[in-house]
């Protein structure tokens, strides 16, 4: 249903053939008039279509296109099908995330679509509008998830130049081969994630929980770390979730409890940060980031009289006659 469906929230839809040289001039009729025009297509869909950059752009020089892609508009993978678990596999991250031993883990779909896609795709616009108001003209963006899942692990190319990180998967400092960063099992089969890198907040964790002296001292002796591990486990494996979460609350131990995704929703801070909001049929985490001067509105749910194509065609300039015509030949559909 519509009502649940987070890419019809806030957006007005409208449908058009585009093998029809009609649904093609309605369209480049509303780049005309456009900030930017997005597309998912495989490369050189949009070009067969009559919509490629060049087309699009003569019609207004100024409009930001933006094309997103699992591979990139070009390589030997360009026409490739794939999914977020696909980019992840090319990128090499996906090698990376997983306990040592084990196989590769995929992190839901949130790294290559999301962070490596559709978050580098706001980016690419974002620095597109800022050269555009200075130069007035528009670009075209080549938005790869391989790419920017990629981008997403320079800080790991870095340290493994630097010889600092090993290729081997949960060896390292972040990827859970370090005990002290990594999520462990309570006693009521739920876990708590510890993530004390530094010193000063190890030092805490290990006089809380407690630590054996030997631990405590050799954080970062890696011949400790197995040995280490062991006695975590077996510590956190002695009390519930919740105690563990309620013993280092005021503490800069860097302890957490893993929370459900309803549970997240319920949590004091993020109750007190109003992190959550009801748009439609259901809570969902609310507008991210926050500024300062404004407040970003909910998205308008599909039915909403502001999004129905008529009204979008309107604010681009159509008639009221003209949009009628394209209702009555089949073109629109209002609704």
């Amino acid at each position: 249903p519509d009502e649940y469906n987070i890419d019809r929230h806030g957006r007005a839809v409208l449908r058009l053939d585009l093998k029809r040289r009609e649904g093609t001039d309605l369209l480049l009729r509303l780049a005309e008039k456009a900030d930017m025009l997005l597309e998912g297509f495989r490369p050189g869909v949009m070009e067969r279509l009559g919509l490629g950059p060049e087309t699009v752009l003569a019609r207004n020089p100024a409009l930001i296109y933006g094309r997103m892609t699992g591979f990139g508009q070009d390589g030997p993978l360009a026409g490739r099908a794939g999914h977020d678990i696909t980019y992840l596999a090319y990128s090499g991250v996906l090698h990376a995330i997983g306990h040592a031993g084990g196989r590769p883990v995929p992190p839901l779909n949130l790294v290559a679509d999301y962070g490596g896609g559709a978050m580098m795709l706001v980016a690419g616009v974002l620095a597109a509008l800022f050269q555009r108001s200075r130069t007035g003209k528009g670009e075209v963006i080549d938005a790869a998830m391989v790419d920017g899942a990629s981008m997403l692990a320079v800080p790991l190319h870095a340290l493994m130049a630097a010889g600092l990180w090993s290729d081997k998967r949960g060896a390292n400092l972040l990827d859970s081969g370090a005990p002290f960063y990594d999520t462990y099992e309570t006693s009521d089969g739920r876990h708590i994630a510890i993530g004390c890198l530094e010193p000063q907040f190890f030092a805490e964790f290990a006089r809380l929980l407690p630590l054996d002296e030997r631990f405590a001292s050799g954080q970062y002796d890696k011949a400790l770390w197995p040995p280490m591990r062991a006695a975590i486990a077996d510590r956190i494996r002695q009390k519930p979730r919740d105690d563990w979460d309620r013993l280092f609350a005021q503490t800069d131990a860097c302890v957490a409890p893993v929370l459900s995704l309803q549970e997240a929703k319920h949590h004091p801070h993020n109750r007190a940060r109003n992190a959550s909001v009801t748009a439609g049929a259901f809570e969902r985490p609310a507008p991210a980031p926050r500024f300062s001067s404004s407040q970003p509105t909910l998205a308008t749910m599909p039915g909403d009289e502001d999004l129905l194509p008529s009204t979008m065609l309107a604010r681009f300039g159509f008639a009221k006659a003209e949009i009628d015509d394209l209702v009555k030949s089949g073109l629109l559909t209002d609704n």
